[in-house]
């Protein structure tokens, strides 16, 4: 019997959109758009140092600094973007630096999101929690960026009062 191997180093997520692609792009590339369906505050600054504004497409070099509902302040995650075409593929580095590349394309006359988060660092005990806690994060997210651009519902718990539901 053939031994199917895992591979762990990266997670791979695709999710269809009924929603044109430049407006998912805007989605995942804008202070306003990843604050509808991803993050509770998404603050960007430009490589020289200048606040991006809300509707303002991200580029390469922009430095973030997020929170998420369901978290505290102090729980928060700062880096950049590392890729930003202003079209279809949006790339930011994430949590334990692993870069994030968003891609979003045409098939089946479908919008296709594509998320895949690489370089997932090798040690043992590290690599499973991260995998598993970011592929069921990326699953939900990726589910409310579906549920938002089709219809306007954000699933998302915003009651900061009510603990351990599934976006916290």
């Amino acid at each position: 019997m053939e031994q199917i191997s895992k591979n762990w180093s990266q997670i791979r997520l695709r999710v269809n959109v009924k929603a044109s692609i430049e407006k998912v792009y805007r989605a995942v590339a804008t202070q306003e758009g990843l604050e509808s369906w991803f993050l509770r505050s998404a603050e960007f600054t430009s490589a020289g140092g200048d606040p991006r504004k809300r509707k303002e497409l991200l580029s390469k070099a922009d430095r973030y600094a997020w929170k998420w509902y369901g978290f505290p302040d102090d729980t928060h995650l700062e880096g950049s973007v590392l890729e930003a075409n202003g079209k279809d593929k949006f790339v930011f580095s994430f949590s334990m630096n692993c870069p994030v590349t968003v891609t979003i394309y045409s098939e089946q006359e479908e919008t296709i999101v594509e998320l895949v988060e690489q370089n997932i660092p090798p040690e043992e005990g590290p690599i499973f929690k991260h995998y598993l806690s970011n592929t069921t994060g990326w699953t939900f997210y990726l589910v409310n960026l579906k549920s938002v651009l089709e219809g306007g519902l954000d699933l998302r718990n915003q009651n900061p009062d009510l603990k351990n539901v599934i976006t916290a």
